[in-house]
C-alpha cells in the first residue's frame, strides 16, 4: 500500500482537529485555528511536543481543510486498508479484484498522480502534494488611552514572530543564486512508485516534493525562508472601538509556505478606563452633581467635554437625581448624555440648617404621600 494512502488510514484526521466527519468548512477551519494559535512553536518555545502536536494539527488541516483532499480522504477510509484493490479479500477472482478497474484508476489517480482513466498527470500531482500552505495566524494586544478608542486613530504595534527572511525575501537562497532542480526526481517533486495494475507517484524526500533544492542557502535564515524578528506594523483604530474587540489585519500574520500567503494578524484591543468619562453604546457619558438648591430651584451648571472644552448645561427647576440630559455632538464620534445626581452635604453650618428647617416646615406635602402610610 503506498505510503500516502497508508497514512490517511491509520490517521483520523477529524480526531485530531475534535470535530466529526460531517464538520463545515467553517466548522473544521474554526477548530483549526483554535489549535494553531494554542500550538503554534512562537507560543511554545522549546516545547518539543506542542511543536509535534502543531505539525499533526497543520497536516490534518491540509487534508480535510481542502475539498478535493477531503473527498478523497473520505473515500479512502471508507473503502478500507484492502478496498477490494489490491488482492487478498476480492471475490470473485482468486488473486483480487476482478470488477471495473476505472473508477478506483479514477480515484488512486487524483489521490497519488497517476494512473485510471483520466488521472493526473505528474506535474498536477506536484502541485497537490506540494500545496501552497497559508501562514499561521497571529495575535497581539494593543492598549489604548480612553480618548484614542473614542476618536479612533492610526498608531503601529511592535511584535516579534516569524517573518519573511529580510535577506533572501523568503526565497531560502542566498542574493542571487537561485534554487537548482532536483536531479533525484528531475524537477518533477514526485517519484514514480510502480505497484502492478497502478503507478503511484510519492513526493521526492530529496527536495521534500518541491522540485528544486537549495544548494546556497542563505546566511540569515539557513535556507528556511523565515526568521525571527521584531517587526513593526500600523494599524487603524476605527472611533468607538472597546475592550475586548479584535481587529483583524489581513495579511500581516505568519508568512506563507511554498508560495502560500501570510497568515492574518489579530489584534486585542484594551481601552483604559478615564477618571470622569464612561460610555454607553456610541454615546459618552458624564456624572454631573448638583447641590440641593441647584436641583430644586434650577440652574446654568458647566460641564467638561472629551475634547477639552467645556459647554454650559440648563438644570431645570425640580430636577431629580438620575435625570439625563442629552448634549448633542459632545460624544466624540456621537452625544454626550450627562447623570446628574443631586450632592446631599454631610456635614451643615449653622445658617445652612436653619434653612434646611425653616424649608421643612414650610413643605405642606410628604413625597411619601402616594404609599398610603
Amino acid at each position: 500500500m503506498a505510503e500516502p494512502q497508508r497514512e490517511w488510514l491509520e490517521k483520523d484526521y477529524y480526531a485530531v482537529l475534535g470535530v466529526s466527519d460531517t464538520a463545515s468548512v467553517k466548522d473544521i477551519t474554526k477548530a483549526y485555528r483554535k489549535l494553531a494559535r494554542e500550538l503554534h512553536p512562537d507560543a511554545n518555545p522549546g516545547d518539543a511536543a506542542a511543536e509535534e502536536r502543531f505539525k499533526e494539527v497543520s497536516s490534518a488541516y491540509d487534508i480535510i481543510g481542502d475539498d478535493d483532499k477531503r473527498k478523497s480522504y473520505d473515500e479512502v477510509r471508507r473503502m478500507g486498508p484492502m478496498g477490494g484493490m489490491f488482492g487478498g479479500g476480492g471475490r470473485p477472482g482468486a488473486g483480487g479484484y476482478s470488477g471495473d478497474t476505472g473508477d478506483i484508476g479514477d480515484l488512486l489517480g487524483g489521490l497519488f498522480g497517476r494512473g485510471g482513466r483520466g488521472g493526473r498527470s505528474g506535474r498536477g500531482a506536484q502541485q497537490q502534494q506540494t500545496r501552497a500552505q497559508r501562514g499561521s495566524d497571529l495575535e497581539a494586544e494593543l492598549a489604548l488611552d480612553f480618548d484614542d478608542a473614542v476618536k479612533g486613530l492610526e498608531t503601529s504595534i511592535q511584535l516579534t514572530s516569524e517573518a519573511a527572511c529580510s535577506t533572501c525575501s523568503g526565497l531560502g537562497s542566498a542574493p542571487g543564486k537561485a534554487p537548482a532542480k532536483c536531479q533525484h526526481c528531475n524537477g518533477r517533486g514526485l517519484l514514480d512508485d510502480n505497484q502492478g495494475m497502478f503507478s503511484m507517484s510519492r513526493p521526492c524526500g530529496a527536495c521534500g516534493g518541491r522540485g528544486s533544492v537549495i544548494t546556497d542557502p542563505c546566511r540569515t535564515c539557513r535556507g528556511q525562508g523565515t526568521e525571527v524578528r521584531p517587526r513593526e506594523v500600523k494599524v487603524r483604530i476605527p472611533a468607538g472601538v472597546k475592550t475586548g474587540q479584535k481587529i483583524r489585519l489581513k495579511g500581516r500574520g505568519g508568512p506563507g509556505r511554498s508560495g502560500g500567503p501570510p497568515g492574518d494578524l489579530f489584534v486585542h484591543v484594551k481601552v483604559k478606563d478615564h477618571p470622569l468619562f464612561g460610555r454607553s453604546g456610541k454615546d459618552l457619558t458624564l456624572e454631573v452633581p448638583i447641590s440641593f438648591d441647584e436641583a430644586v430651584l434650577g440652574a446654568d451648571v458647566i460641564v467638561p467635554t472629551l475634547d477639552g472644552d467645556t459647554v454650559k448645561m440648563r438644570i431645570p427647576a425640580g430636577t431629580a437625581t438620575g435625570k439625563k440630559f442629552r448634549l448633542r455632538g459632545k460624544g466624540g464620534e456621537s452625544d454626550m448624555v450627562v447623570s446628574v445626581e443631586v450632592a446631599v452635604p454631610g456635614e451643615l453650618t449653622d445658617d445652612q440648617r436653619a434653612a434646611v428647617e425653616a424649608f421643612a416646615a414650610a413643605s405642606t406635602q410628604s413625597p411619601r404621600s402616594h404609599l398610603g402610610v
